[in-house]
């Protein structure tokens, strides 16, 4: 199995001159002659799906934007670029690499739902991604391409749920990271708040709830993709739908970016087939697990089930992923074999989740909380069977009422650990019974955004451990949530 080049070129491209000289806008050129529901038909043949993590189909999410055009103000397209997803760092490496691409899909997209404006979300922190993002954009302007296109590089806040869609368009608005009830094709990044109290409900600060107007709203949607999937938009135009069909499989057309950690010989991102097997990724990218000692299971991010040594052999696809009961995620997959234990990786989970939750959805904090201090209990041997139940209990009502994903990846990949891995659970508990020999205390893996690999080393936010649940870096927890404690004019900790 080798490594394809079709959005991760293997070296970088220094300037949009060298862009155009390795076939770069051409894509570009083929949609200017096409009209916008044109463009999108294209889309629709090539079956591309959107490689942010949910794996939607991209050409249908641009059918209803294009379909839910305001009449009084003009679309916008995001191109969501904040990744953060726990063991995955793919998309700033597209844009180290080649971020003409990503802009030039991004046009494509403009046109295709008749946007008038271009807004690159990503974090601060990412200072190499953002000027390089900035001077290809300069570039790209003085060559004509943006006419009639405003394209903005907004720098958002270092939170988890900026990734989130609809949190980046709170952001960008202005706001906290909050995530919406509204989808972003019904309201976008031009609402325009006129009182304190329309951000309101409950007890604290939410986003706002009431975007979900009714239909025949004025207010302009947007279209939010991924960095990855607008990098494939631009050589889909270049060569035609058919093309991107030749590599992947019929339900999961093209290539995917993966991000390799944890136990293997080295970190790497690289690009497969769709239809690659998890193993063959693991082997091409990472150099396989170490050696001498055997894969355990592997986590996709925190958004998916854990993956067990026995399904390695599981085609990366998006049908083939939730056959298994797990997920292709953001293509990042952090290893972990004999050597670790995965109650403790459960356990750096729902602190990292618990951490990063908003506070809008009361379960979804408090029983996250709740949660990681009992799986902090059981790696250090504290804690009995009836806090295992309370723990399986409180994961039944996390996603009660939840408005954004966070609380049911946070049932989702604690719950796989219990039901693939009860005995790494159960070697922890204190009065086990004597059916296996109690564990000594460990404490919970650190799992927090990858900041760059490093000499085939995964190098990931160590400060993350001292977050608190209200989003600030304090030695004490001010016992607030972020929505209590957060206007819609200040984001701490970013």
């Amino acid at each position: 199995m080798t490594i394809v080049h079709r959005v991760l070129h293997p070296h970088p491209i220094p300037s949009f001159d060298e862009y155009l000289v390795r076939r770069g806008g051409r894509g570009w050129d083929a949609v200017t002659a096409l009209t916008p529901d044109q463009i999108i038909e294209e889309l629709l043949a090539s079956g591309l799906r959107g490689r942010g993590g949910a794996g939607f189909p991209t050409g249908i999410k641009w059918r209803t934007v294009a379909d839910n055009r305001s009449q009084a103000e003009a679309t916008s397209v995001v191109v969501n670029a904040a990744e953060g997803e726990p063991g995955t760092y793919k998309d700033r490496t597209i844009l180290q690499v080649n971020p003409y691409q990503v802009i030039e899909g991004a046009l494509i997209a403009a046109r295709a739902v008749q946007a008038d404006q271009i807004i690159f979300g990503l974090k601060a922190a990412f200072t190499d991604e953002g000027e390089r993002i900035e001077s290809a954009v300069r570039e790209i302007e003085a060559a004509g391409w943006t006419d009639g296109i405003e394209v903005v590089v907004f720098e958002g806040p270092d939170h988890y749920l900026y990734g989130e869609e609809t949190g980046m368009l709170e952001a960008i608005d202005g706001r906290p990271p909050f995530p919406r009830i509204a989808p972003p094709f019904r309201r976008g990044v031009r609402e325009v708040v006129e009182t304190d109290d329309d951000l309101h409900t409950g007890s604290g600060l939410s986003a706002h709830v009431e975007m979900a107007g009714a239909e025949g709203s004025e207010a302009p949607p947007t279209l939010v993709d991924n960095v990855e999937t607008l990098a494939n938009v631009a050589h889909i135009f270049a060569r035609g739908p058919e093309w991107f069909r030749t590599e992947g499989t019929e339900q999961s057309p093209g290539t995917l970016v993966v991000t390799v950690s944890g136990a293997v010989e080295h970190a790497a991102v690289g690009e497969v087939m769709m239809g690659t097997t998890l193993r063959d990724a693991i082997d091409a990218i990472g150099g396989g697990g170490r050696p001498g000692h055997t894969i355990k299971a592997v986590m996709s991010g925190t958004s998916n089930a854990l993956i067990p040594a026995s399904m390695l052999d599981t085609p990366l696809t998006y049908e083939d992923m939730a056959a298994i009961g797990a997920g292709l995620g953001s293509g990042g997959y952090i290893v972990y074999d004999e050597e670790d234990d995965l109650t403790a990786v459960a356990a750096g989970v729902s602190r990292f989740l618990a951490v990063e939750s908003c506070g809008q959805c009361t379960p979804c904090k408090q029983d996250g909380l709740a949660i990681a201090e009992l799986l902090r209990k059981v790696c250090h041997s504290e804690a009995t069977a009836r806090d295992v139940e309370s723990i399986r209990s409180r994961l039944g009502t996390i996603a009660d009422g939840a408005r954004c994903y966070l609380a049911t990846q946070h049932q989702v990949m604690v719950e796989s650990v219990f039901d693939l891995f009860p005995e790494e659970v159960e070697v922890h508990l204190h009065g086990a019974g004597g059916a296996l020999p109690q564990k000594d205390s460990v404490p919970a893996v650190l799992i927090s955004e990858m900041l760059g690999i490093t000499d085939g080393v995964a190098v990931y936010d160590e400060r993350h451990a001292t977050k608190q649940p209200d989003w600030t870096y304090d030695a004490e927890w001010s016992g607030q949530m972020p929505a209590e404690r957060l206007d819609d004019h200040r984001m701490a900790g970013s």
